[in-house]
């Protein structure tokens, strides 16, 4: 009678492998007290000790990971700021009572004087920024 293919957890596996690199039982030992085949023994115990390099290995790759947290909330904070300006300089330049503005600037001057239509301090500074 044929047994069914069964999956082993990985902490099982590691088990099973630590249990065969200590030496003290032989793997025909180790595989009757797991309950797996002796060739799976010895291909775990590989498996640990070739990914144990990895866990003393250099740290290079562990700081590469994780993220410079000064740099992304410096980057937060720049972000922040120029959707604050133009969310300012967006509400002066659409009329009042427009579905998507919440009303003109109140820095803004007169815009009936000029035949050019005058800027307030919002959209001057945005245009300081895109020069």
């Amino acid at each position: 009678m044929r047994r069914t293919r069964r999956n082993h957890a990985a902490g099982f596996k590691a088990k099973v492998a630590i249990a065969a690199i200590k030496g003290d039982k032989t793997l025909a030992e180790l595989a009757e007290q797991f309950d797996v085949h002796p060739n799976k023994i010895s291909e775990w115990k590989q498996q640990l000790q070739e990914s144990a390099i990895d866990v003393f290995g250099s740290n290079s790759s562990a700081k590469a990971a994780t993220p410079d947290l000064k740099l992304l909330h410096a980057k937060i904070g720049q972000l922040t700021l120029e959707n604050d300006l133009l969310e300012g300089a967006f509400n002066c330049i659409l009329p009042s009572g427009s579905a998507i503005s919440g009303g003109t600037c109140a820095d803004a001057p007169d815009r009936r004087i000029a035949s050019e239509p005058p800027l307030c301090r919002h959209q001057n500074a945005f245009q300081s920024t895109q020069t």
